[in-house]
């Protein structure tokens, strides 16, 4: 794999010089229509000082256009065929239309492609897909309609990256490792997975976004049943004193902070998503995800407390899924306790349920808990009640209930 570190500009303070850092101009997107040449100017990106006062050394970077952070983050996942396509329009409208005041798009997606298309000879060029035709203009309506953009980059779970880079991943039998679901992961201990993915969170900087949202930091679930039965390399990691459970812990934290040094001069937020269950246990041992640890590591924490996602009798609640709102509250009593034991917390923002869960009713007898206006409030009424006014809403298929009301 090609080094795709930026080469760090060192400029005399006295000349001032402006870098001008040109973008590739995508085509127009018409939503699902023909595409036509793109009318939109190139942003101005420059390096700038971050003070009169700073080291020489320390520049940070100005993508050209202007983001406030809102008063509290209220946000919606959109995957990168909904911000290249007709939906977005639709997503745009609930989000102007509402108290909503953020977008969570998809850059590296859950298979490890991007979302659009970068430069010709970019290392990257393999992995664009054309899902965001024109991304340019989509950070300029974002800007215009005073949408906080966030990015998601989906790191260790990588079927592309794996696939083209075995010695990368997992193997057995010869073959890269995948999970009961067709997904093939990367290795975290594997330092050049940490740049390939912090390059791509760097040129999702540079496009415009304000937050970069790191997700699927970890090992794959279950990694402590198989981690000896898979052929993988522990890198630097191989000779530490560390048993194997700290070893992950200690890989995926310094991931994190590794992510979040070489992403300060880019004047970003750093943000990871998190299984709620994590702040309420020491740490998850087979998947490396210490929620303390990377806490400490973050500008935001968003877990993801999905009601449908606790075995049942968590908090002593039979069925988490059916009690959006007491679950809500009980994971925030912890997560609270947890984060004020910290000497420089982040922002807590977690992840919310607007979709159904049919599969952990099967066989119970009970009716399927349907998520509309009432359950997507009640989550939202149990984090405020508990001192938390930051959310992100989760569907799938970016399909949220009618008639919410989001104020904090």
């Amino acid at each position: 794999m090609k080094n795709t570190q930026l080469k760090r500009l060192i400029i005399p303070i006295a000349l001032l010089l402006v870098i001008i850092l040109p973008f590739a101009i995508p085509e127009k997107s018409s939503g699902d229509e023909e595409l036509v040449a793109s009318d939109h100017p190139q942003r101005q990106t420059s390096i700038q000082p971050l003070d009169e006062s700073a080291d020489l050394k320390r520049f940070v970077f100005d993508s050209g256009y202007h983001f406030e952070y809102p008063d509290a983050v209220r946000g919606i996942y959109v995957t990168g065929h909904s911000a290249g396509g007709s939906r977005f329009d639709t997503l745009l409208n609930l989000v102007n239309t509402t108290d909503l005041n953020a977008m969570v798009v998809d850059i590296k997606d859950d298979h490890g492609y991007l979302t659009y298309k970068t430069e010709e000879g970019s290392p990257y060029a393999d992995i664009g897909q054309n899902y965001i035709k024109n991304p340019v203009q989509m950070m300029e309506t974002l800007e215009e309609n005073e949408v906080y953009p966030i990015a998601r980059i989906v790191v260790f779970k990588d079927s592309v990256l794996a696939k083209s880079r075995p010695d990368l991943s997992y193997t057995e039998n010869g073959e890269v490792w995948k999970n009961n679901r067709g997904e093939a992961f990367v290795n975290p201990f594997m330092k050049e997975v940490w740049e390939y993915n912090v390059e791509i969170a760097k040129m999702a900087a540079e496009m415009g976004f304000k937050e970069i949202q790191f997700d699927y930091v970890r090992f794959p679930e279950g990694f402590e049943h198989r981690d000896h039965e898979l052929g993988y390399s522990q890198g630097d990691y191989a000779d530490s004193e560390l048993d194997n459970v700290q070893r992950r812990v200690q890989a995926v934290t310094d991931f994190v902070a590794y992510a979040k040094k070489e992403l300060e001069p880019y004047d970003v937020d750093v943000s990871v998503d998190i299984f709620g269950y994590s702040a309420t246990i020491p740490e998850a041992p087979g998947i490396g995800q210490n929620f303390s640890k990377i806490s400490s590591n973050v500008d935001v924490i968003s877990s993801m407390i999905y009601p449908s996602h606790w075995t049942n009798n968590y908090f002593g609640i039979a069925v988490p899924d059916a009690e959006p709102y007491r679950l809500t509250a009980e994971y925030a009593k912890v997560e609270n306790e947890v984060l004020g034991k910290l000497e420089n917390p982040p922002v807590s923002r977690p992840w919310i349920q607007d979709f159904e869960a049919p599969w952990i009713y099967s066989g119970t007898g009970l009716p399927v808990t349907q998520y509309g206006k009432a359950e997507v409030e009640a989550q939202i009424k149990a984090l405020q009640d508990n001192g938390i006014n930051e959310f992100l809403i989760w569907n799938a298929g970016n399909t949220y209930s009618e008639n919410v009301d989001y104020t904090p």
